[in-house]
């Protein structure tokens, strides 16, 4: 069994690996070759008012020879810099974080390895991105602009220039600026664009073939006004929400999928993008309380991965004139199986990793 750091991720995956990984993935997702649970969360009051502790875990397999379930334990909390609100963790202390992958094997139930889950995280839901860019974005796009500067908008800036290398130019915007030029100056450097750093979030949407919002926002942050015509539109963060007049303009809105309903049951509710279990004692309710994920935003207007794939489609548009928005759904289980398994192959196959006995996690008492 191996465990497997941060820096060892680092050395072995490429967004190449890990777009390839996903779509697969999402394939035998469509074909039923694979099955995954939505994310789950169960919040607990802590002592301090503003504070909750969160356990949350999303698992899944495939018939591939891999299953894997991510763990991640945070104490969650909101702050307030620059007129932004942003949903702050940590574990232990600020600046520390615990999240964990559990992978085993689904031919012989042993388990494989445990790895960190930072680069890992950052990378998956970069190149979810950019499947979204690969299937809703105009071949033609060449711009892209973006609001936020930390590791999600690197992880998909690589993801975007993967899948659509035509892209020439960025523009972004962020409250803190510094942190904007320093991030602007690395994407100019590594891929050769043009950049420019926006004074103020508007200025990001002109002439934007995709705008992307990558931030820790615990608020909405995108702007349905500035969308223009033609536009490929991406949120990460915002409490969930694409924000004020987004979803009135999508034409077309690119899910990736749902997780399938437990057997027997299939009205059960799985469509979410995640649930949540929270421990409410009496008094006054906390800002934190456990809440439930929105399910598919614009069912009138859907498309899915698994329509694409069936209908051989290399796009969800009909016209380059269409505003198209797209997300994951609720498969965050079947990233972590296929990411995780090309991780440990190729942490195997380079002989990278610390090893530990597998005989330390069984037993012979029967479970």
């Amino acid at each position: 069994m191996l465990l497997i750091d941060n820096e060892t991720v680092a050395k072995v995956l490429t967004m190449e690996d890990t777009v390839e990984a996903l779509e697969q993935a999402y394939r035998q997702h469509a074909r039923r070759e694979a099955v995954c649970r939505p994310r789950i969360d169960i919040r607990i009051p802590t002592r301090d008012p503003n504070k909750e502790y969160r356990w949350g875990t999303m698992e899944g397999g495939s018939i591939s020879g891999y299953f894997a379930i991510r763990m991640k334990s945070d104490i969650i909390y909101k702050e307030e810099y620059n007129g932004a609100v942003t949903q702050e963790k940590y574990c232990g202390r600020p600046g520390t974080f615990c999240g964990l992958v559990l992978l085993t094997s689904t031919d012989t139930g042993e388990p494989l390895a445990i790895l960190n889950d930072g680069v890992l995280q950052q990378m998956r839901v970069g190149a979810d991105g950019g499947i979204g860019v690969r299937y809703a974005a105009r071949e033609d796009a060449r711009t892209v602009g973006m609001l936020g500067s930390g590791g999600q908008a690197r992880s998909h800036m690589a993801a975007y220039m993967h899948v659509l290398p035509g892209i020439r130019r960025l523009q972004v915007y962020s409250p803190t600026r510094s942190h904007c030029e320093a991030f602007a100056a690395e994407m100019a450097a590594a891929y050769g664009l043009e950049t420019k750093v926006c004074a103020a979030p508007e200025a990001v949407y002109r002439d934007a073939d995709i705008v992307a919002a990558v931030t820790d926002s615990a608020v909405p942050v995108l702007d349905g006004e500035c969308i223009e015509e033609g536009t490929h539109v991406i949120n990460i963060g915002g409490g969930g929400s694409p924000g004020a007049g987004v979803l009135e303009k999508v034409d077309v809105y690119l899910r990736f999928g749902n997780a399938t309903a437990p057997w027997g049951l299939p009205d059960f509710g799985v469509a979410d993008e995640y649930l949540t279990y929270a421990a409410e004692p009496p008094g006054p309710k906390r800002k934190q309380g456990g809440k439930r994920a929105h399910g598919p935003l614009l069912p009138e207007r859907m498309v899915t991965l698994a329509e694409l794939f069936e209908q051989g489609k290399s796009s969800a548009r009909d016209n380059a004139a269409q505003i198209t928005y797209s997300e994951r759904g609720n498969l965050q289980g079947q990233q972590f199986w296929s990411v995780a398994g090309r991780i440990y192959e190729g942490v195997r196959d380079r002989g990278l990793g610390r090893e530990i006995p597998t005989e330390w996690f069984l037993q012979n008492i029967r479970n």
